[in-house]
């Protein structure tokens, strides 16, 4: 460029800054083009110093590659301008294209600001294009594009023929410049283009040991888990299962991926399923085993969820509390039933009673006892009431309650009674189970009223719910004579043989001491009365402990328990005919022992 007017120097020119512009495209890196840049003002255009200053995220510029001077590159290589102070650069001084040449006329105003700068002193110019060591030539690299976005800014000193670069030089100046802007922009795509690939590979790596995390928590997981569909046709179909919850229910898991948890939960508890939410929900239920058995189980779920498809997969814990459940059904059952012969205790036996009756007395009239057909010698049938009795179903109490014949089964002394729900009858309707209100007493309150039957001569046909209260004879004189063990075990017998010979369906409970009280439902007055003497003859008999041979007796008192009553005035009412009968058998000598 010393002599632009001949051919051949411009020629040369040419081949250089062909060279240079074509190693800007080999760098491998953002920082190796950077560096690439710098070195071509150097050995293509003639300058003996050329520094780029690289826009920042931020705005501000950084010395980013040096040339030309080890002791210059270690002084400002790092250090950054900001970018207000490069702005009042880019607008002084004279406009040659895109370049801005600022004179050391004008630049000694530069001097302190916080652009990083080089220079050395010089002598003032001989002649009018002659380089000073304070002159500023800049050459602006935008990227391509409307938006004329600034990258950087080439810096070049002391050009090699000392003077101010012609049209040619400027133009090949702004035209490196241009290429520059290029290879800088391909750097940065080619870098970032790497640096996605890399956290795109460290995702992938992450996301295969995240899956092979859970893989192996889900498979080795000491409790069940399974991944079942959500959605479509398959909603709730097992899609996998693991180890723990097939050896839990006992079925291979290419077996479990043909159910849903509907499948294999017990009837009483699909609501409960039904009930429990896809997100976060929890139910305790029992699933079928392969054997037919069922398990208590505690479910958790969770939903798999795809960011851009939503709910995908529903993820299901299924935790095993077999053991926890029995703990809290014998817990259950030793607040409510007597620890010495296993029959409801009285607490117990206050609450079964205190369901079946309420305040408010049955309506005049009111065919309470409709549902029952009368007694009849193979037992009671039942016209809807749970707590009735079919013979067909309960084997009856053989024929007739005084017969000596046994009811044709065995309860141990846990014996417990059967269910006490609602009546229903051929008017039940869309308020649940009801009955019809008789003779227009008004509407039903959800409750079947219960009434006691005459207890004249004539038997009037009414069923009730019959209270025998049961009292021991004799039972002092065994327990002060043999001891409390003797004792213990004469209750135990009793106990005993007040269940056995009472039906499925009615409770048999120990007051204290040696009182006990049956609950039957479905008897007139003429059925408890036979009752009570079937169940006094079977405890007559001896008992024998430890190879002696011990005798007591019964007294039995028949109450009825009708709504408009209070439990104790139930339990009362027994009591006081029990003690009535007791008196009037007084004269009956009954010697224990």
């Amino acid at each position: 460029m010393e002599t632009e007017s001949e051919p051949y120097v411009r020629l040369s020119t040419l081949r250089q800054l062909h060279q240079v512009v074509a190693d800007l495209n080999t760098a491998r890196s953002l920082a190796d083009t950077l560096q690439t840049v710098a070195d071509g003002v150097v050995a293509g255009l003639n300058y003996e110093l050329a520094c780029v200053n690289l826009v920042r995220p931020d705005g501000d510029l950084v010395v980013a590659a040096f040339a030309g001077s080890s002791a210059a590159e270690a002084l400002i290589t790092g250090r950054v301008g900001s970018r207000a102070s490069w702005d009042r650069r880019l607008s002084m001084g004279s406009g040659w294209g895109d370049l801005r040449f600022i004179p050391h006329t004008e630049g000694w105003v530069l001097m302190d600001d916080d652009v990083p700068q080089w220079h050395t002193d010089g002598p003032a110019p001989r002649f009018e294009d002659e380089w000073h060591p304070h002159d500023r030539l800049y050459a602006p690299m935008y990227a391509s594009g409307s938006g004329r976005e600034l990258l950087g800014v080439i810096s070049v000193d002391r050009p090699r023929n000392g003077r101010h670069p012609g049209p040619w030089g400027q133009e090949a100046l702004q035209m490196y410049a241009s290429q520059s802007a290029i290879a800088i922009s391909n750097a940065r795509l080619r870098s970032n283009m790497q640096r996605a690939l890399v956290r795109l590979e460290r995702e992938q790596q992450a996301l295969r040991a995240s899956e092979e995390s859970f893989r192996q928590a889900f498979e080795y997981a000491p409790s069940g888990m399974a991944i079942a569909e959500m959605g479509g046709d398959q909603h709730g179909r097992l899609l996998r299962t693991n180890d723990a919850l097939c050896r839990l229910l006992g079925r291979p898991a290419s077996v479990m991926r043909r159910y849903s948890f509907a499948d294999l939960v017990h009837p009483e508890d699909i609501g409960t399923l039904l009930r429990t939410s896809a997100e976060g929900g929890r139910a305790e239920l029992r699933l079928g085993r392969r054997d037919g058995t069922y398990v208590w189980v505690s479910l958790r779920n969770s939903v798999v969820a795809d960011t851009a498809d939503g709910p995908r997969f529903l993820l299901t814990h299924v935790e095993d509390i077999e053991e926890r459940k029995r703990h809290e059904l014998q817990l259950a059952h030793r607040a409510s039933h007597d620890a010495l012969t296993g029959l409801p205790n009285s607490a117990e036996l206050r609450s079964r009673l205190s369901a079946r009756i309420c305040e408010r007395p049955a309506a005049a009239g009111t065919a309470v006892g409709a549902g029952y057909t009368g007694y009849e010698s193979g037992g009671y049938e039942s016209g809807g009431h749970d707590g009735g009795y079919d013979s067909a179903r309960d084997g009856g109490y053989g024929p007739g309650y005084g017969s000596d014949s046994g009811p044709g089964y065995e309860a141990g002394p846990g014996h417990d009674s059967g269910h006490e729900s609602g009546y229903e009858s051929p008017y039940e309707h869309e308020h649940g189970f009801g009955f019809e209100p008789a003779n227009g007493a008004g509407p039903y309150d959800h409750h079947v009223h219960i009434v006691a039957p005459s207890t004249g001569e004539v038997d009037d046909g009414t069923k009730g719910l019959a209270v025998l209260f049961c009292d021991l004879d004799g039972f002092k004189s065994i327990n002060d004579r043999f001891g409390h063990h003797t004792g213990d075990a004469v209750l135990i017998e009793v106990a005993r043989r007040l269940t056995t010979g009472v039906r499925d369906g009615d409770t048999v409970a120990r007051l204290g001491g040696d009182e006990f009280v049956v609950l039957a439902d479905g008897l007139g007055a003429a059925d408890a009365a036979d009752l009570a003497v079937r169940l006094r003859n079977a405890i007559i008999p001896p008992i024998r402990v430890d190879g002696r041979a011990v005798r007591v007796g019964a007294s039995f008192g028949i109450g009825w328990a009708e709504c408009g009553m209070t439990v104790e005035e139930v339990l009362n009412s027994a009591d006081q005919r029990m003690y009535i009968e007791k008196r009037s058998r007084a004269k009956v000598h009954r010697r224990a022992g």
